[in-house]
Formats: structure tokens, C-alpha cells, sequence
């Protein structure tokens, strides 16, 4: 921040839509007031053992505030806003108030989280808020002096804590991750050395990514801060009706860099074949597209890449990589050209990586490194599970080499070993490969799949339908009124997908035998779904219990058949 304020004064470090433009806030301008917010901040008796904690999503404010906290010592804590929103996730907002004891508490708009508020959840702390609604005005924290911002920021080191990101909590309280200085500039300097073209010009980005997670929050937001980059807040995302204002956004900034998850890329792939504006302005500056571990349909890749040759008659790079939130959150990334989807690459300079055979030749991936998180906070026993007899963190996933011969090719993700499963016939299932395989196959058709099977002996799948599939069916009853899609023409795309699928050479771990389309989405609230759009499928077999079980009744008209 110092940096480029001193550097690139008039350029702009972040920015949010307002009206038909852009409400933009340059590198000096976000010095100025950094500086008079930590300020306030320390008036307000915020400490590294009294953090603040923001309930709101991104915004210019948030962007502020949980810089002036970290300039000066005092941890930044991004919540989930579901966890303030809606009622049934209340125990986990208290969980949260109670493990975290904040100083002070931030919400962007006072009346949205009036029942989190009122519910005496958050105590008596104070609260920070842009409409007057509490009796904290973020504009008040402007006036703040600057007298002892400098000594509080001199005692900012790498071992201090910078913030805590929450894990997802899906099957589970969710645990603190500790967050410091040190993870987050080595994750920053590891990420430079993999991607050397960022200092090649300031990056831009048009991100709608979440800042309670790593990905949104820590890699993104810094790389912006980290190479004097502009980021420009994206308040869509990948979902029926936000990905239509993603796309006006990214009109509007233009981007040199795309990071996102498969299913957003796939909502703008979709779009790029009719809409050509959007096309030339997603690839006018593109100098990077970047997604993380969530498995990548091939077709969606392929497509992405033609629309590229199309539009500018190059491929830009396109790379992928892994990571957790306690990696902070890089570990892995493909550095040479991406041929196809599915990779993760190899080690982050400085780290190392443990690989121990499980089953058909993949591998439990271990990691170790500067970006690793030292452990969860206030829960000594969680912390030691985390960590192996050796200091390495243990993820729970699994990869493979894309040459056995040839380390060098890296590696791909194989998905969680905690959704792996046996049929009862003894064929071992990699849900998460299964899953990446048969979307890509049935793109046409279905958004995304929970993969069924553990003890059955067929696999099976039930199936999120894309919306605009569903708006072409002709007139008719579309629904069971048990919540099943079960259109005929329906029916028979799925049938016909499931024999794409099967052609394709899938061998019984692979071959989806049955599938049922299901009426509700994904919730993003019973945490079905993260705000990442990526599925739990862990979850979702427990909430969508009674479907499994209809799936595999083969007397229920509503299911669709591999041999129709």
C-alpha cells in the first residue's frame, strides 16, 4: 500500500459498481484513509486479541477496513454473510462471535443484518456501519490522526497474525484458520515467481470471488496490492441471474486476468457464443485465465480456448493450481502450457509435497512450506490432527502423476478422499473424476452432478438440470410434486447422456447407470453449495437422502435409464 501509493499514486487499487459506472478509490486515496481508519481502529481498543470482524461481503469499505486492521496488527475476520442472514446458520455466527471475541464488528448496510443485530449474538460490541444505522458511522472512523499508526505498524512482523479465514463448517463447527503476514507475502512471492508476466504491467481483475475464502480474499486481493493491480468488485457471480451482471461488468473494466471456478467459466463460455461484445472484452487484454482444484470439464476448456482463437487468433495462458485455506491459498500451479484440464501443476517455490500411494495409482498429497498456516485457533487438538509426524499438513485429497515417468508434468487432482466410495461389488469410485468426467460429457444437459453408489452395485447420479435446458422443454408437467424433474423429453436427454458418457469407454467405476434430476438447487445456505458454486457431495447425500434412495428403486418412472 505504501508502495504504490508513493509509486502509482493516481492508479486505481479497488473499485465497486455504482449507478452506470464505477465507484474507483486509487493507491493514494486508499493510503489516506487506511491510515485514519487504523487510527480509529486502535482508538476503539482493537487488538490482535480484540480483532474486527466483517459480516458484509466485498465492498470498497470492507476492502478499507480489513486493510487498516492488518496495517497495524490487528486481525481482519471475513464471515460467511449466510451465517448472518439466515437464522438457521445463527449457531454458527455465535460459534464464530465466541471463538473470534472481536473488538468491533462491521456490517455495510445496518437494516440487512438487523436480526443478527438484535439477536444478541454479537453482544455488546461495537458496530461499524456506511448507513448511520449503528452507533458507529464508518465515515466517523475517517477523522481518525495518525500519531501512533506508525509505532503499531512497526510492530507488524511475519509471524503476525494478518486474519482468520473460517473453514466451510459442512460437516462441522467451522475451525479458524491462523493467517499471518509471513504466509500471505511468501504465498504472494511464490505466486510471482510461478506467473512472472505480473510484473510485466499491473494486472486487472473483475473478481466476484467471496473474501471469507482464501482464493477471493487472500490470493486475488493481494496480487492486486501485491503488483500495484486495479481490482474491480463483481457483484454477480455464477448463478442464473448473476452471471448476466458479471458480464456487464467485465464490459465495462475490461481484465487482464480471469480467475474463477469451472461453473462460472462455463456460464461465460455459454455466453460467448452469442453475445460478441462480451467476447472481445473478456479476451481484449487477457493475459491469464486461472481456476483452482473444483474439477474443470474438458469441453468447457476446449471452448474457451476456440472462443480465444477466434476472437484474438492466440490462446493466453491458461493455468490452474491447488490449495487450501491453510496453504493461504496456493500450494501447487502449472507453470508451462495447460493442454488440458484436470492439472494442478507442481510445487510453489519453497514448498514440498508428500505423496502416498492409496488406491489405481493415485496419491494422499501432503504439503509443507512458509504459506502453511500454523495451526486453528484456541483448538490445540484440531491442530495437531492437521499436521503429520513430520510437519506435513495433511489435506484429505488425492492426485496423480500426469506422466509417472516424468514428474515434471505435474500433477492432477483426483478429488477428496473423503467422497471415495466402493460399490458392493468391490469397484473403488473417485467421485470427484467421475463427476468432472461425466458434466463434461453431459454438458448439454446437466449443470452438475452428486454421485451415488457406496454399497449399490450400479453408480448412479443425481442431477442439477441447467436452467436453459429446462426453458426449452415443450408443454407439460416437469415435475413429480416431490420435488423430481421428470419431463419425458427430459428423461431421454439424460438417457442419452449417460450412453455418451458410457461410449466414451467408461469402465464400471465410470459408467453413471441411473439418474434422477432434481427440482431444488443446491442450497448455498444448508451449505450444500459453497459461495464458490462448488457442490458438497458428503452433504448432499445426507440432505438428499430420500432421492438417493428413489434413484435406486427401479419401479420409479421418474428415473433415467442408461438403456432408456
Amino acid at each position: 500500500m505504501d508502495h504504490w501509493a508513493a509509486h502509482t499514486p493516481n492508479a486505481v487499487f479497488v473499485a465497486e459498481r455504482s449507478g452506470e459506472g464505477w465507484n474507483e478509490v486509487t493507491y493514494a486515496e486508499a493510503r489516506e484513509k487506511v491510515r485514519a481508519i487504523a487510527s480509529s481502529l486502535l482508538d476503539l481498543g482493537l487488538t490482535e486479541k480484540a480483532p474486527l470482524m466483517l459480516l458484509s461481503g466485498k465492498s470498497v469499505d470492507h476492502a478499507l477496513l480489513a486493510l487498516a486492521a492488518q496495517y497495524v496488527g490487528i486481525p481482519s475476520v471475513a464471515i460467511a454473510e449466510q451465517y448472518s442472514l439466515v437464522a438457521a446458520a445463527h449457531n454458527k455466527l455465535r460459534h464464530v462471535v465466541d471463538l473470534i471475541e472481536p473488538g468491533a464488528i462491521f456490517v455495510q448496510i445496518s437494516k440487512k443484518f438487523e436480526a443478527a443485530i438484535g439477536s444478541g449474538i454479537l453482544g455488546a460490541r461495537p458496530i461499524i456501519s456506511n448507513d448511520g444505522g449503528t452507533k458507529i458511522s464508518f465515515s466517523d472512523l475517517l477523522s481518525g490522526g495518525s500519531s501512533h499508526v506508525d509505532a503499531a505498524k512497526a510492530g507488524v512482523g511475519a509471524d503476525t497474525v494478518a486474519k482468520y479465514l473460517f473453514t466451510s463448517g459442512s460437516t462441522s463447527m467451522p475451525k479458524a484458520v491462523i493467517t499471518t503476514h509471513g504466509m500471505l507475502t511468501a504465498n504472494q512471492m511464490q505466486r510471482s515467481m510461478a506467473w512472472p508476466f505480473l510484473a510485466d504491467a499491473p494486472p486487472r481483475m473483475v473478481d466476484w470471488l467471496p473474501w471469507n475464502h482464501g482464493a477471493g480474499g487472500s490470493a486475488n486481493f493481494n496480487m492486486m496490492l501485491a503488483n500495484g493491480g486495479a481490482l474491480y468488485i463483481d457483484d454477480g457471480g455464477p448463478s442464473e441471474k448473476g452471471i448476466a451482471r458479471s458480464i456487464e461488468n467485465i464490459r465495462m473494466a475490461g481484465q487482464t486476468i480471469c480467475a474463477s471456478v469451472p461453473i462460472g467459466l462455463s456460464m461465460m463460455t455459454e455466453a460467448m457464443r452469442t453475445d460478441k461484445v462480451f467476447r472481445r472484452e473478456f479476451f481484449r487484454d487477457l493475459s491469464l485465465v486461472y481456476y483452482a482444484a473444483a474439477s474443470m470439464p474438458q469441453m468447457v476448456w476446449d471452448e474457451l480456448k476456440q472462443h480465444a482463437m477466434d476472437e484474438i487468433g492466440r490462446v493466453p495462458e491458461m493455468s490452474a493450481g491447488w490449495g487450501l485455506t491453510e496453504t493461504a491459498p496456493s500450494a501447487f500451479i502449472v507453470q508451462k502450457r495447460m493442454n488440458h484440464a484436470g492439472m494442478i501443476g507442481v510445487p510453489l517455490p519453497g514448498m514440498d509435497a508428500k505423496l502416498i500411494p492409496t488406491i489405481d495409482g493415485a496419491y494422499e498429497i501432503r504439503v509443507k512450506g512458509p504459506n502453511i498456516t500454523p495451526g486453528y485457533l484456541n483448538a490445540p487438538e484440531k491442530t495437531a490432527e492437521a499436521f503429520d509426524e513430520e510437519g506435513y499438513l495433511i489435506t484429505g485429497d488425492a492426485v496423480r502423476f500426469i506422466d509417472e515417468n516424468n514428474p515434471d508434468e505435474g500433477l492432477a487432482f483426483e478429488g477428496r478422499l473423503s467422497e471415495d466410495f466402493k460399490m458392493s461389488t468391490g469397484t473403488f469410485v473417485q467421485a470427484t473424476k467421475v463427476r468432472a468426467t461425466a458434466v463434461s460429457a453431459m454438458s448439454n444437459v446437466v449443470a452438475d452432478l452428486v454421485i451415488c453408489g457406496h454399497g449399490r452395485d450400479e453408480l448412479g447420479a443425481l442431477a442439477f438440470v441447467k436452467p436453459d435446458f429446462l426453458a426449452q422443454l415443450e408443454d407439460g408437467s416437469r415435475t413429480d410434486g416431490d420435488g423430481v424433474l421428470n419431463h419425458p423429453e427430459l428423461l431421454d436427454a439424460m438417457s442419452a447422456a449417460m450412453k455418451r458418457l458410457a461410449e466414451g469407454g467408461a469402465g464400471s467405476s465410470m459408467r453413471i447407470m441411473r439418474m434422477l434430476a432434481l427440482e431444488e438447487p443446491a442450497s448455498l445456505s444448508e451449505g450444500e453449495t459453497t459461495d464458490k458454486g462448488n457442490l458438497n457431495q458428503k452433504l448432499l447425500l445426507k440432505t438428499r437422502a430420500r432421492w438417493v434412495e428413489r434413484l435406486y428403486d427401479d419401479a420409479d418412472l421418474s428415473v433415467a435409464h442408461l438403456n432408456g
